[in-house]
């Protein structure tokens, strides 16, 4: 039996397409817009940026306490003084493909080293 759905973190996941020399600077812009989210919304947990080797890509993957708390934030950031499609517009992304999801397995490393599963449901 599954946790119910209001129990389980959330993940956004936005992948970029973009021309390699747009990489640097759409990963700068995304590193101060994720920081601002984390400081400025209820409910973040956790943020990567993620770069691809071949420069045409970039990953954002953001993870929610709940998925209110990711489309609420998403919804300002839609629409804030430097808004989400500024961003793709100013880094001409090719593409931009976005992703929801619910957590149901885990598994991280502690500071001690020690490896920790967490299941939900």
């Amino acid at each position: 039996m599954q946790a119910p759905e209001k129990n389980r973190s959330f993940t956004q996941l936005i992948e970029f397409e973009i021309e390699p020399h747009q990489q640097p600077a759409l990963v700068s812009a995304l590193s101060m817009q994720t920081e601002r989210l984390a400081r400025d919304y209820a409910g973040f947990l956790s943020a990567s940026i993620q770069a691809s080797d071949d420069g045409r890509r970039v990953l954002n993957y953001l993870q929610w306490q709940t998925r209110e708390a990711g489309e609420a934030a998403f919804r300002q950031f839609e629409s804030g003084e430097q808004d989400f499609w500024h961003l793709i517009r100013a880094h001409q992304a090719k593409t931009v493909t976005f992703g929801s999801f619910q957590v149901l397995h885990s598994l991280e490393r502690s500071h001690d080293n020690a490896l920790h599963c967490h299941l939900v449901g």
